[in-house]
């Protein structure tokens, strides 16, 4: 049979874990030890010197990337002579055209560029501008939309195509020196 007495319910009830004197000592021990080993161990990290992901976010140059203004001006020489197509494309359109990353027609294929001539000089234009799938827009960048279609010109001719070059449009007193 069992004993029901109210003291021996009271004992079972209310024992924990902790059974006698030396556990007693160990909990208390390492309910102070840990956190004190957590504390030395976080005031280290804090005070060491070397901690290169914060020292690159704080640069000054990092900083200033991410305070800098959204828009930007840029003040280019509007007189400087037009670039010709092979300038353009050695200098932005060969990364890709050269070595057909991408799906980019390679630079004298004519079987890649064959389609495209067939859509017309202005989508072509159109494309190389805005961009299309992984070619990112070219017009509003460092060439002018003139130059960034003479280099679509140099492009598909060199593919068989027969696109005559664009010129640029007369200055407003040569057009009227040619007028008359």
């Amino acid at each position: 049979m069992t004993d029901n007495s109210p003291a021996t319910v009271h004992d079972e009830a209310h024992s924990g874990p902790i059974k006698n004197p030396k556990q007693m000592l160990l909990a208390v021990t390492f309910s102070f030890v840990v956190p004190i080993f957590a504390i030395i161990g976080l005031v280290y990290y804090v005070t060491m010197g070397n901690k290169p992901a914060a020292t690159e976010a704080n640069s000054e140059q990092a900083v200033a990337a991410r305070i800098q203004k959204i828009g930007r001006i840029e003040i280019r020489d509007a007189n400087r002579p037009l670039r010709t197509g092979e300038e353009v494309f050695k200098a932005q359109c060969t990364a890709c055209h050269t070595a057909g990353l991408v799906g980019a027609p390679k630079f004298g294929d004519a079987a890649a560029w064959a389609p495209r001539i067939q859509t017309g000089y202005d989508a072509l234009l159109n494309s190389a501008l805005k961009g299309k799938n992984a070619m990112v827009a070219q017009g509003g960048g460092e060439f002018q939309d003139l130059e960034v279609g003479r280099a679509v010109v140099y492009m598909v001719n060199a593919a068989g195509g027969k696109f005559a070059e664009p010129q640029a449009a007369a200055a407003p007193a040569e057009a009227a020196s040619a007028a008359k």
